[in-house]
């Protein structure tokens, strides 16, 4: 076992760029070993070491628990002794740690007790109780984020048994103790007023007080509290109020102080109660409200007073749509004071919001255009203005309007005044739009104001002519984006080259903008057919569109050739690959030159890829042009290949599972007249050691590479030395619960298309792999794709198509497969475990594919299955097909979805695997000339009627089964 002298050294090492890469090998070389874990929690508890080398070790350990503590199949993948060491030693070595420490620990307290807590960890409640202290502030503020770290893990989840069984044993055990130290933190702070040090301890405390108070009440209100409501509103409610000069740095503008971090949390508990428990709350919530009104009115400008104005806002948002509470925001003169004690002063734009305009102005375009400011004073004051307009649209849109023509006026008296026009531009943005502002834009808008006239009175100009500041020019580009729904498609083209002009702009913001809007306008579906874009590549000449291109390329390499500068902005990454996606082929002359920016830009962001939004448009939009011009494939293979391999031998892990995906992609579109490419015999072993697998978002990513590479060449596995691996790939996949259906996938993959005579001497492995499988840990996911996995096998043409090879899979493959293992286990198995399931599935084309496959096999074999077992499947294929869904079936149009489906903004990075969503792979369908419900009846009536003897089958069939029978045409 690696002692600590070296962990620490190794540690050391990694912090420095020369040396980061070794030490991190080295580390991960001695990670396997017993004890390691337990090293490294012993470097971070040791006070002699540095504070870089112990948080490198929290990071590490907290990474080592995430990959390793346990698979998705539930089994450890660390030595049993070490699990039980790090279960023993955690809680206690994080409550010593010093804050900067305790965070990585916290998230791996919170990854184990995912799995662990609480039937393997049952002691761990009593623990932190037991270590609660009357006396000692240090140590309770240890066990308070102990226990924020496992109870916040409830907040985002689902309603179940199995959780609400999991808080009921916290509660049983913790609720009484969290009271007494609430109550105990209260009143030492009373004692405390006048000492400084003290009371920040104290408030640290009840910061994490209130954030379980929050965790503990999130899925539902318990009957603790529900008893001790009074006691612990009363406390919430003293300290939205409470005030001490020692706890607030008048001088510092930014640095939220620890008083504005507990109110924040105060009105974030109190909004969830006024949410979920308002009849319990009861009368309790009027004393809320004018206490966060107080609030709300006293509150200062300063930057770090803006979460908790957000969350006040929220909170009066959530009141104005209670009917029982809002009667008090009706009348005009109460939306007056609101509007000028409130509203204006959150939404006017304050001297820190230039600064960041001017010196980060990509984050002020992520707080603003994309949505991600909901905790700005702004867009928490106009949603609470809209929540207003929803009772009363008539007066609001009164009052407001007369706002928005003072401040007009303002700006036309003295146009240095451009904050008023910003200002009127925003209210009347607000009060215009009607309910909630989505991806798609504004659906409707308030009627009692015109927002084209508007544009083209006050707002239109600020496109084309000289402006007093640049915030004029976004307003006017924003406000193209916000109602983008309401023009129309000729003034979207007018638009349009006014918007692309501000790519010329030096500005940061105001070409970012026009980026956003321009991807936005080229994502409108059109109203007349929503299954269709607005604008195709007919729309706008193939010209307009390279210029576009070289635009955006040209703004990207004008921060330099750093990785990180390069890589900020992935606005402008995601607008080319819009534009390229409206193109379609229509850019053939320019795709080489095209692929060469984005493959230097790969080139360079590599180096360290700091933007994962930026890498993920940048690898689509390499796909886009791939997609639309593989009848190259050959001579584009070429080019992007140097740049797609030296990913894989530099190891850069955010780019290997796009680069799998782009070369499994390539080789599925390769001329079938052509041998492949050497490079990609050259990947098999690679592909099929355990190292490579180790990351789980490589996974679906090789297993595609894998298949398009036995689909193109499997004369390569034609002997026991090259089938062994990919058959233990196959079971690798088929064990996991995460990955089974790859695993399905993936032997599909082998039984189309390598010859049936190598893989005969496996057959009966494999199928018991499947059963074994099936028997010992069968989850609902692989029920349903072994049943698929059969039908499609069944259900395969018999003709010589030489797209099955020469294979004889059909329904009799499928029995004999299947009884490798047993002779007449197949029936066991139709009568347990298929013809019980077959109505549950859900998605068409299974559905599908289980009529067309189920109903071979019970025609084809029924001398194996029996007259019960036909007559029991025919009955469930009967009413599946008959259903309201299957009536809906039609085949998936490619082209169609293919331009709608990148308008989630939502993605996820991290371990998970990230999707090239343009070069997707399409589930296999083995009957793709059946494409509507029509046809999957037509099938069904010949199928039936050409059985010998189907007459005297019918007749022996329940009555709404002959009903559905002769709605087939089968008399």
């Amino acid at each position: 076992m690696a002692d600590i002298a070296t962990v620490s050294q190794l540690l050391e090492k990694s912090l420095a760029p020369s040396t980061a890469k070794i030490a991190e090998e080295s580390l991960r070389a001695v990670e396997g070993q017993q004890g390691f874990p337990s090293t490294l929690l012993h470097v971070v508890a040791t006070s002699d070491l540095s504070i870089p080398v112990r948080l490198a070790g929290s990071l590490y350990f907290k990474n080592l628990i995430k990959r390793k503590w346990i698979d998705e199949n539930g089994v450890y993948r660390l030595h049993t002794d070490d699990v039980q060491i790090v279960k023993t030693q955690i809680v206690a070595l994080m409550i010593q740690l010093p804050d900067s420490l305790q965070v990585q620990i916290g998230e791996a307290v919170s990854l184990i007790a995912e799995s662990e807590f609480p039937e393997l960890w049952p002691d761990l409640i009593d623990e932190l109780v037991g270590k609660l202290s009357p006396d000692n502030m240090h140590t309770n503020k240890g066990v308070l984020k102990v226990a924020h770290s496992i109870f916040k893990r409830w907040r985002p989840l689902f309603g179940s048994n199995e959780l609400y069984s999991e808080i009921n044993l916290v509660l049983s055990k913790f609720a009484q103790p969290f009271l007494e130290i609430l109550k105990m933190v209260d009143h030492l702070i009373e004692e405390n007023v006048n000492n400084k040090d003290n009371l920040a301890l104290l408030f640290e405390n009840l910061l994490l007080l209130v954030k379980i108070y929050y965790d503990l009440n999130c899925q539902d209100i318990p009957e603790f509290f529900e008893d001790h409501l009074q006691e612990g509103m009363a406390v919430i409610h003293k300290y939205l109020k409470y005030s001490n000069p020692l706890l607030q740095d008048s001088d510092e503008d930014d640095e939220i102080d620890i008083l504005t971090l507990v109110k924040t949390s105060c009105c974030e508990l109190i909004q969830l109660y006024t949410t979920r428990y308002q009849e319990e709350l009861g009368s309790l919530i009027t004393e809320f409200i004018k206490t966060i009104w107080d609030l709300l009115s006293s509150i200062g400008p300063q930057p770090k007073y803006d979460i908790l104005a957000s969350k006040s806002l929220q909170f009066m948002t959530i009141i104005a749509s209670l009917e029982a509470y809002n009667s008090a925001l009706k009348s005009e003169g109460a939306l007056k004071e609101i509007s000028e004690k409130i509203i204006l002063p959150n939404v006017l734009l304050r001297e820190s919001d230039e600064e960041l305009f001017e010196d980060d102005p990509i984050e002020y375009t992520r707080r603003d255009l994309e949505g991600s400011d909901s905790d700005t004073r702004r867009r928490a004051a106009t949603d609470f203005l809209r929540a207003l307009k929803e009772n009363e649209e008539q007066e609001v849109t009164k009052v407001v309007m007369t706002y928005v023509n003072h401040y007009l006026s303002d700006f036309q008296s003295d146009s240095s005044h451009w904050k008023s026009k910003d200002l009127a531009i925003c209210l009347f943005s607000s009060i215009a739009a009607k309910g909630s502002i989505t991806n798609a834009g504004i659906t409707s808008t308030n009627l009692l104001v015109d927002v084209v006239n508007f544009f083209s009175e006050f707002v239109a100009q600020d496109l084309v002519n000289q402006v007093s500041h640049p915030i004029l020019k976004v307003d006017a580009i924003k406000y193209i984006f916000t109602f983008r729904n309401q023009l129309t498609k000729q003034q979207l083209i007018e638009a349009f080259p006014l918007l692309s002009s501000h790519f010329q702009d030096s500005n940061y913001v105001v070409y970012t903008y026009a980026a956003i809007t321009i991807e936005k306008i080229l994502s409108l579906r059109n109203p007349a057919s929503h299954q269709q874009l607005l604008f195709g590549k007919s729309d706008i000449p193939s010209a307009v569109f390279e210029d576009l291109l070289m635009n955006l390329f040209r703004l990207m390499f004008s921060k330099g050739d750093s990785p990180e500068k390069l890589a900020e902005n992935e606005f402008l990454m995601k607008c080319a690959m819009r534009i390229l996606l409206t193109a379609e082929d229509s850019l053939g002359t320019v795709a080489p030159q095209l692929l060469q920016q984005l493959m230097k830009i790969v080139d360079i962001i590599g180096k360290n890829p700091s933007n994962p939004k930026f890498s993920h448009y940048t690898f689509e939009s390499i796909c886009v042009i791939i997609k639309f011009n593989n009848s190259q494939i050959t001579s584009i293979f070429e080019l992007i290949k140097p740049c797609l391999l030296s990913v894989l031998s530099q190891d850069i892990q955010e780019f290997i599972p796009y680069s799998f995906q782009i070369l499994a992609y390539c080789l599925e579109n390769f001329p079938h007249t052509e041998k492949i490419p050497v490079e990609y015999e050259q990947l098999i072993k690679p592909l099929c050691s355990p190292a490579v697998w180790e990351f789980r978002a490589n996974v679906p990513a090789i297993e595609r590479l894998l298949s398009a590479i036995i689909k193109a060449q499997p004369t390569v596995f034609t002997s026991t030395s090259s089938l062994t691996p990919i058959l233990g790939v196959f079971q690798k996949l088929i064990s996991s619960k995460l990955n089974d259906h790859l695993g399905f996938d993936f032997l599909e993959a082998i039984l189309l298309n390598i010859d049936i005579s190598y893989l005969n001497p496996f057959m009966k492995e494999i199928a018991m792999i499947l059963l074994s499988r099936l028997q010992t840990s069968r989850t609902e996911k692989f029920v349903k794709r072994f049943i698929v996995f059969l039908s499609s096998i069944a259900a395969l043409p018999t003709s010589n198509d030489p797209a099955f090879k020469k294979n004889p899979l059909n329904s009799s493959f499928v029995i004999q497969f299947i009884e490798n293992v047993q002779v007449g286990i197949f029936q066991q198995i139709l009568t347990s475990v298929i013809t019980p399931t077959i109505e549950s599935f859900n998605n068409l084309l299974d559905k599908k594919i289980l009529i067309v496959g189920l109903v071979n096999l019970i025609t084809e074999q029924s001398q194996v299955l029996g007259l019960e077992n036909f007559k029991l499947v025919l009955s469930k294929l009967l009413r599946i097909s008959s259903s309201d869904s299957i009536k809906n079936y039609k085949n998936f149009n490619e082209n169609v979805e293919l331009l709608l489906e990148l308008e989630n903004d939502e993605l996820s990075f991290g371990s998970s695997f990230n999707q090239l969503n343009i070069i997707q792979q399409r589930p296999f369908d083995p009957v793709k000339e059946i494409s509507s419900k029509e046809m999957i009846s037509t099938y069904l009536r010949t199928k039936l009627t050409s059985f010998p003897n189907i007459q005297a089958v019918l007749v022996t069939l329940d009555q709404p089964d002959q009903e559905l029978v002769r709605s087939l045409g089968i008399s």
